[in-house]
């Protein structure tokens, strides 16, 4: 609505501080740039039950639940992508709307929940840019650089391993080593809890797991005294996020010590009643996992960790739980999905912003000299804030097919006049820690003609 206008580039700025000074997006900051259109609606906000309000792009929600968030008008994104042209190379879609809710692909959906809308837009954009499935259990999309359905063959991570193994031949493959690990339970109950009967779920484990997680997501229950998680009888001592309010979070419950062999009951007792109607349980899962010796749960361990989907089909993740892309409350992305940030941002721009032909300068000595000053993307030494990365620029010039050595590194080249005379090339590679793969991506090269001074 038009009076909402304020509110929205209120809402739009402080996402992008968030994932502009955060560490999520810190050091490919130099490759972005944000453009923010107001489009006033008939009505605020965003459509409940699959039926979109009056919005510009139709933003809605299936149901009730705080989950996805789509949209019903693509053709008007598109349009007003095509009217914005450059300025519109990875959209965003921003409701107008406190609670959690997302979506990824061509067109990133976010919304204006406070606690919420950066870290989801964080996660949506790791899908829209990065080109990524999911890394979270429970879900059905498992692609891109982040993901392996078959750990015989060499691993999209393969050059970021921790401990590198052999790739053996097919009856040798268990060789490579799996972090072990099973999920016995997973659900999306999407449901509202009552006072008067808790909610449960029964599960069976296998008794031969040395640990165990508890995971699961919850909304519209702001306080402690709200509601009471068990798992068999015992009381997990779940507390809320702090100033969550009704918001959606998702809680992480580790315990030491592994389940007994057979039937397990998790279960949810809603002790507010005046919470009836709002309070909801999103989803349940549980995890169990090897010792120390079968599974390593250290952060920045690179390995094969099995990722289980709403089927409970096996796919493969590089890390345990070091990226935004299976823990959305993660500030960061893991150091493959990184790598691969850089590449697609990359894939759009030129490392070479402009070169510039000064005009012949008379020297005192009589003779006349030509500037050349390559301008390059502000990374590596032309960075304004440092960054923990190591960075570096190679720079190599030719002229008429030669190289000129006393130049290799330079981006300022004052050479007499009738020296400059010619058809140069410059090559320029970027290198950083981020990026181990060897990619067209990382150069560039240009050309220019110098004619004589006067001409």
């Amino acid at each position: 609505m038009a009076e909402e206008k304020d509110k929205f580039f209120k809402d739009a700025m402080r996402l992008v501080d968030d994932i502009s000074k955060n560490q999520t997006f810190h050091t490919v900051k130099p490759l972005l740039n944000f453009w923010a259109a107001f489009s006033p609606s008939k009505e605020s906000g965003i459509g409940v039950g699959g039926v979109p309000k009056g919005t510009p792009f139709g933003l809605y929600r299936n149901g009730t639940e705080l989950r996805g968030v789509s949209y019903d008008k693509p053709e008007v994104a598109k349009a007003t992508c095509e009217f914005l042209a450059s300025k519109c190379d990875y959209p965003i879609l921003l409701g107008n709307d406190n609670l959690y809710g997302g979506l990824g692909g061509e067109f990133t959906v976010v919304t204006s929940s406070f606690l919420n809308g950066p870290l989801v837009l964080r996660h949506e954009l790791g899908h829209s840019i990065i080109d990524v499935g999911e890394e979270y259990d429970g879900g059905f999309a498992y692609f891109g650089v982040n993901a392996a359905e078959d750990f015989s063959e060499p691993l999209p991570w393969e050059h970021w391993l921790t401990n590198p193994s052999p790739i053996l031949d097919q009856p040798r493959k268990q060789a490579r080593r799996i972090e072990r690990s099973v999920m016995p339970m997973q659900a999306y109950p999407w449901t509202m809890l009552n006072s008067s009967s808790p909610w449960s779920i029964t599960f069976p484990s296998s008794g031969m797991y040395s640990r165990h997680l508890v995971r699961f997501s919850l909304s519209g229950l702001p306080e402690r005294s709200d509601l009471k998680v068990e798992i068999d009888g015992v009381d997990l001592g779940w507390v809320p996020e702090p100033n969550i309010g009704v918001d959606r979070w998702h809680y992480d419950i580790h315990r030491f010590g592994g389940l007994r062999l057979g039937e397990h009951e998790i279960k949810f007792t809603l002790l507010e009643g005046n919470r009836e109607g709002i309070a909801q349980l999103c989803s349940i899962e549980v995890l169990e996992f090897g010792d120390d010796d079968e599974f390593n749960n250290q952060p920045g361990y690179y390995g094969i960790f099995p990722t289980f989907s709403d089927l409970n089909e096996t796919s493969y993740r590089p890390t345990n739980e070091d990226c935004l892309m299976r823990v959305v409350t993660s500030p960061h992305f893991c150091k493959v999905c990184t790598e691969g940030l850089w590449l697609s941002l990359l894939g759009h721009i030129d490392l070479i912003n402009d070169i510039r032909i000064g005009e012949c300068e008379q020297q005192s000595s009589g003779s006349r000299m030509r500037v050349v000053d390559l301008q390059l993307l502000p990374l590596a030494q032309f960075r304004t804030e440092s960054i923990t990365p190591k960075e570096s620029y190679t720079v190599k010039w030719k002229k008429d097919g030669r190289t000129v050595r006393e130049f290799t590194n330079q981006t300022r080249l004052e050479v007499d006049g009738g020296d400059a005379v010619g058809r140069w090339t410059v090559m320029i590679k970027f290198a950083t820690e981020e990026v181990r793969v060897n990619d067209a991506r990382l150069y560039s090269r240009a050309q220019l003609t110098i004619g004589k001074c006067g001409s």
